[in-house]
């Protein structure tokens, strides 16, 4: 039997959680994984491809290994294991541009004011860059592309579990509010012939969701519109789609969101909502801590189940059933009052 480790032991290993994030984070942003991809190397062979020094990297790799990111062998060569797979670059549900957009250096500087946020109740990277985060990225495209990679990469693992877990059989069209790329509304459209779409983003980022949509053989199917989702949303749609857009704002924005997406909605429509929803009391959540990155970078939150239910009557909705799904993510589902 595994004895359990000390309270202060295990309160240690947790206060190292930033030492392992970062090496994880270091290896993503050298490719390791994508190195290894066809098989052991040492740590010569691999610093020598990605241009660092070699004792420093065998270091970090050495970490990762000791907690099932990569392993070594008795030739001091690296390997995958399960746990670094996902660092691959080309495989569905990369985490490998998250791990390294959750790692720079614009994150630690948030982080490290989290005592303003706690204080003020208001966003941290504020305080830090001098402007909100959605216009630092636009001044700072190296950022910018960042944030768009990772989010890129975070859509496909969620948007699979949507696909898995939610019925569009029956619906004509969906509009994809806030859609970013637009990779949830292609693979529905893929997975759904009969299926047409509209992705409702603002222009340049529209723009560029078309050479997705006509990679996945959709664009024909896909009508692309510009606009504010917190002004109005296109009619006429059957399902409205709001994946990971109210968790970005506060409680009197998100039942302006909702309300503009009910009343766009056909007779019979439905809302579906998909974000974390945090389980009451002291069950463990990763939402609870993706909670405290909303409170340091933007004005929202995630939020609990009865919190949702009470966004939705407020903006003329209910909540109609919430459906959990093989990742960490719910869809929540609502109809007009």
């Amino acid at each position: 039997m595994t004895q359990e480790l000390p309270p202060q032991m295990q309160l240690m290993q947790m206060l190292f959680g930033l030492t392992a994030s970062r090496a994880i984070g270091v290896a993503a942003e050298l490719c390791i994984a994508d190195r290894l991809k066809d098989g052991p190397k040492s740590t010569e062979e691999l610093a020598g491809q990605a241009g660092v020094h070699a004792r420093s990297l065998y270091r970090v790799l050495r970490a990762c290994a000791s907690i099932g990111v990569f392993t070594e062998d008795n030739e001091n060569r690296f390997s995958l294991t399960p746990l670094a797979e996902p660092l691959l670059s080309d495989v569905p549900g990369s985490l490998r541009a998250f791990a390294v957009m959750f790692t720079t250096d614009w994150q630690y500087q948030t982080w490290a004011d989290l005592p303003y946020s706690v204080k003020t109740g208001k966003p941290a990277f504020d305080e830090v860059f001098g402007m909100p985060m959605f216009e630092y990225f636009w001044t700072n495209p190296k950022v910018g592309k960042e944030f768009n990679e990772a989010m890129t990469s975070n859509s496909a693992f969620t948007s699979e579990a949507v696909l898995n877990s939610y019925d569009f059989s029956t619906t004509t069209k969906v509009v994809d509010v806030g859609g970013g790329h637009g990779f949830l509304l292609a693979s529905l459209l893929k997975k759904y012939p009969h299926l047409k779409g509209i992705l409702f983003e603002v222009p340049v980022i529209a723009e560029e969701a078309k050479s997705l949509m006509d990679a996945y053989g959709v664009g024909d199917r896909c009508e692309r519109i510009n606009g504010d989702f917190a002004e109005s949303v296109p009619a006429g749609g059957d399902i409205y789609i709001l994946k990971h857009i109210i968790h970005d704002w506060n409680d009197e924005q998100c039942v302006t969101i909702l309300a503009n997406c009910r009343k766009a909605m056909a007779p019979g429509g439905k809302l579906l909502v998909v974000e974390m929803v945090l389980p009451e009391g002291n069950e463990p959540s990763i939402g609870k801590f993706l909670d405290l990155q909303m409170l340091l970078f933007l004005p929202g939150c995630e939020r609990t189940e009865a919190e949702y239910r009470t966004l939705f009557e407020k903006a003329g909705l209910e909540v109609s059933r919430v459906l959990p799904t093989p990742s960490p993510f719910s869809i929540i589902e609502g109809i007009s009052r």
